[in-house]
């Protein structure tokens, strides 16, 4: 299968290509309705969204105000409507169909018309050079090391001056960073911050919390994101419904 163009003028890396540069999510390909209720209980306060802004230098009236915006690995779009409020332009990726069609479908519900979402991975983001303003990727492929085709991929798609955002775990303090080390002991948290340094990034240390709305919403959150065995230490060992979680907000101005 070739190639194909979209409606839009982007290009759509085929079915096959797509899948031989896809790494398979360990939770939300499996459970997009548990994934979803924790993007709802994640940074209830809107912590990230106020560093996001600060590091832009803008305040929440103006938001993305002007922007062509870019989501990476958005999933089932959950920030999407969020970018929407205010961008310009919105062009979500996400490389696993089933979740895009729930992406465009949560678009739809909203009424969204200047947003889009189109299937493809970082490593081949369907955009033209330098034609997006900010781009975001919560959770998503950008882990550290390994990740370089999909730095190259910004570096192409992003106008002078342009500011790319990634967030993942903070696994040095926290609760949730505690339960992050003891269930993947090999993860070496110096050697990540290294690898983005030298990428020339620079980091946000955030606290946010989960804020589950029932205890069996947190229970099957808990067990999205780590095996059972160690999902069963965590639950009996930590009451109630909310968590304390610490957040790396890397960005890097282009």
């Amino acid at each position: 299968m070739k190639d194909q163009r979209s409606r839009e003028g982007w290009v759509e890396p085929s079915a096959d290509r797509l899948a031989s540069q896809t790494i398979p999510s360990p939770n939300i390909w499996d459970d997009p309705d548990g994934y979803e209720l924790e993007n709802v209980g994640v940074d209830p306060d809107g912590a990230l969204e106020t560093a996001m802004l600060r590091v832009l230098g803008r305040c929440p009236a103006d938001g993305f105000t002007g922007m062509q915006v870019l989501d990476v690995g958005c999933g089932t779009g959950y920030h999407l409507p969020w970018f929407a409020a205010t961008a310009a332009q919105v062009v979500g990726v996400e490389p696993h169909e089933p979740l895009a069609i729930r992406a465009r479908d949560r678009l739809a519900r909203h009424g969204i018309d200047n947003a889009a979402v189109v299937e493809a991975g970082a490593q081949s983001l369907p955009l033209p050079d330098r034609s997006i303003d900010l781009a975001h990727a919560r959770w998503a492929y950008f882990f550290g090391a390994g990740c370089e085709p999909g730095l190259a991929e910004l570096e192409r798609v992003l106008r002078p001056g342009a500011t790319a955002f990634v967030i993942d775990n903070d696994a040095t303090r926290s609760t949730f960073g505690g339960w992050f080390v003891r269930a993947w002991p090999s993860y070496d948290a110096l050697a990540v911050e290294r690898f983005w340094r030298r990428q020339g990034w620079s980091r946000e240390r955030v606290d946010i919390r989960w804020a589950h709305r029932t205890r069996a919403d947190l229970e099957r959150v808990v067990r999205l994101e780590f095996t059972p065995q160690m999902s069963d230490r965590i639950l009996a060992e930590h009451t109630g419904t909310e968590v304390d979680y610490a957040v790396n907000l890397w960005w890097r101005r282009y």
